[in-house]
């Protein structure tokens, strides 16, 4: 007997539905991405730029807003990952009502008005409170590595600049020299007006090392000359080799050591060690609401040290909601003598590992390193005291689903953007968008 399947024709012309909030199911995340930017958030930022008039009217910002945090909700976050979605995804197209912008519109757009999506965070944080995602019970606070937008492969360490520099400049010197024989016998054979002077591209690519290699060797010479501040992570010199231990290292002769490197491709970024080796990138640092685990602070920076973010994210958390958490929790990189004291004149609770001794090291002498720090010595009794009943264990199961939500779930391991202040602004439109799907959950 004949087998009776449901038609497959793939010639019958359809018609879409008539209204874009019949392309996907009522309460698709869609719909609230789109109805927040339009209801909720105050793009008067972004707005406020549009002044001239033009012949052909610009996309509306709204939509552009709502086309990239929808974007990275979902995990698409190359300009061209979003403009073929607007093609061929009826949930993007339910965003952006049909509009098509090309990659180079959205990524123009992302980077004429970072600043002012950044500044989303904050809005969409105080939605979170206003939700009730927010307790300020417990946050915690922690750092993950994140590749930046080069290879590490592309970094140079400034004793190997020493030597490439005269090598490379006796190279192209010869080449220079052969080229201007060649252009001698040619001039006399063909004539002086014909063509045939052109420098070939093997030797310009070397030019442009050889010209790199030297801009990024005076770069260290000068930060070498006018060290930055230690504390001003925006300095070049944060992880650059410059530093050990916040104390500022430097050559024989005054210069930089051998060891300071600097990346040609994004000279920001710093080598970074992590658990499965060392990545090109930057460390982004966030504060998590122990309640909703609701991102309520976030800062990115250059060096792979956690302890300097803790009072900047602890006092963003009141800068940007009014109230401090009553409660903080970090690793062992976040704990030291001055941070459980900053907590302390903060009226704190702090719950800030202070490290296990090292392989080999006696208790005694674990014991004495910690005497001279009654802070910390006193933090090592409470946590031990309470065990497995600790509040620290909150640290890791609030944490560790965030990291795991943005790296793993919606795919964001490396920066689309180079430079500091570029990655910052994508750092923060990553926390917004984690920020939206929480609130978009507590509203389902």
């Amino acid at each position: 007997m004949a087998k009776v399947f449901r038609s497959w024709n793939v010639d019958q012309g359809w018609l879409l539905p008539p209204s874009l909030h019949e392309f996907v199911p009522p309460g698709h995340m869609a719909h609230f991405v789109r109805d927040t930017v339009r209801e909720a958030l105050d793009l008067s930022a972004i707005l406020d730029t549009y002044t001239e008039e033009r012949r052909y009217p610009p996309y509306h910002p709204g939509m552009m807003v709502a086309l990239l945090l929808y974007g990275y909700s979902r995990g698409l976050y190359s300009s061209r990952q979003l403009a073929r979605a607007c093609e061929e995804r009826v949930d993007v197209m339910a965003v952006t009502g049909l509009n098509r912008p090309d990659f180079r519109t959205i990524a123009d757009f992302r980077k004429r008005h970072l600043v002012a999506l950044s500044d989303l965070f904050v809005q969409v944080l105080r939605l979170c409170r206003a939700a009730g995602l927010v307790e300020f019970a417990h946050v915690a606070v922690d750092g993950t590595k994140l590749k930046a937008n080069a290879s590490r492969h592309k970094a140079m360490s400034y004793g190997r600049m020493k030597t490439a520099e005269p090598v490379l400049a006796a190279e192209v010197d010869a080449w220079l020299e052969r080229a201007r024989e060649a252009d001698a016998a040619e001039d006399q054979a063909h004539g002086v007006d014909r063509r045939g002077d052109e420098t070939p591209d093997w030797m310009a690519d070397k030019q442009r090392r050889l010209e790199a290699i030297r801009a990024a060797k005076a770069a260290l010479e000068a930060e070498a000359a006018d060290p930055p501040d230690p504390e001003d992570e925006k300095g070049p010199g944060a992880s650059s080799g410059m530093r050990r231990q916040g104390r500022p290292l430097r050559g024989e002769d005054g210069g930089p050591p051998d060891r300071a490197q600097r990346n040609f491709t994004d000279p920001d970024s710093r080598i970074l060690p992590t658990r499965d080796g060392f990545v090109q990138g930057y460390n982004g640092q966030i504060s998590v609401d122990a309640a909703h685990q609701v991102i309520v602070a976030h800062r990115l920076v250059t060096n792979s040290a956690d302890y300097r973010a803790l009072v900047p994210l602890v006092d963003e958390v009141r800068a940007h909601l009014g109230r401090k958490p009553r409660e903080v929790s970090g690793d062992a990189g976040f704990a030291n003598e001055a941070n459980l004291a900053a907590l302390k004149k903060r009226g704190i609770t702090g719950y800030l590992a202070p490290g296990r001794a090292r392989h080999g090291e006696a208790d005694a002498a674990g014991h004495r390193r910690l005497t001279k720090m009654p802070l910390m010595s006193a933090m090592a009794a409470r946590l031990k005291r309470a065990g497995r009943h600790s509040r620290y264990r909150l640290r890791k199961q609030v944490l560790a689903p965030v990291f795991g939500q943005i790296k793993e779930a919606r795919g964001f391991r490396q920066f689309l953007t180079r430079g500091l202040d570029q990655v910052r602004g994508e750092w923060a439109m990553i926390c917004t968008a984690h920020n939206l799907l929480k609130l978009a959950q507590a509203g389902s």
